[in-house]
This record gives structure tokens, C-alpha cells and sequence, in this order.
């Protein structure tokens, strides 16, 4: 995981709005890391907006968010695994198994 931080500076629903370092934007796709109450969150870079800003897509709540919350970029897209281990299996969209079964050892992303 890459050590690009950002803060979140806008939360609209789902949308998230967050500032990085100048040079630093992460790149479209990208999975970007950040906690809330808590338990982490994944968003994903949906547009650069300019002023060093990215607009993002939240994988799950944003309730309770707020600005200034600290974001870090993975520097990689959302990944879930793929081969015959997880044929039959029900997963949810960042890759985690929601089936109650352990989540299974990928061959492949």
C-alpha cells in the first residue's frame, strides 16, 4: 500500500470529495482506505475535479463521516478473487466472503 494520505473535504451521500497533496492524485479506480467509526471503508476514485481534489464512490455507509478524516490510497484498483475455490461461493463487492464459510485462498485477483 502506497503512503499517499488525502483528507476527505466534502461527504454527499455516497459521494466523497477528498483533497490529496500537490502531484500526489491518486490514479482513476483506485481503492482509497479510510476509517469510519471505526471500521474501515473503501472508496473508489471516480474523477479528478482539479484543485488536487478526486471525487470518489463508497463501497458501503458513509454514515457519521466527516471532513478531515484521513483517506489513504492503495495504489491499486478493488480486487476480488477469481479461480474454482470460489465457484458456489457468494461474495460481496470488495471480495469478501458473505456466505458464512471462510474466505477462500486465491489462486487468483
Amino acid at each position: 500500500m502506497s503512503e499517499n494520505k488525502g483528507s476527505i473535504v466534502q461527504v454527499m451521500g455516497p459521494v466523497l470529495d477528498i483533497r490529496f497533496a500537490d502531484g500526489e492524485l491518486p490514479e482513476l479506480l483506485n481503492a482509497i482506505e479510510l476509517q469510519n467509526n471505526g471500521k474501515p471503508l473503501i472508496v473508489e476514485v471516480a474523477q479528478h475535479i482539479g484543485d488536487n481534489v478526486v471525487r470518489c464512490i463508497a463501497m458501503n455507509s458513509t454514515d457519521g463521516l466527516v471532513r478531515g478524516t484521513e483517506a489513504v490510497d492503495t495504489g491499486e484498483p478493488i480486487k476480488v478473487p477469481v479461480g474454482d475455490q470460489c465457484l458456489g461461493r457468494v461474495f460481496n463487492l470488495l471480495g469478501e466472503p458473505v456466505d458464512n464459510k471462510p474466505a477462500p485462498a486465491p489462486e487468483a485477483y
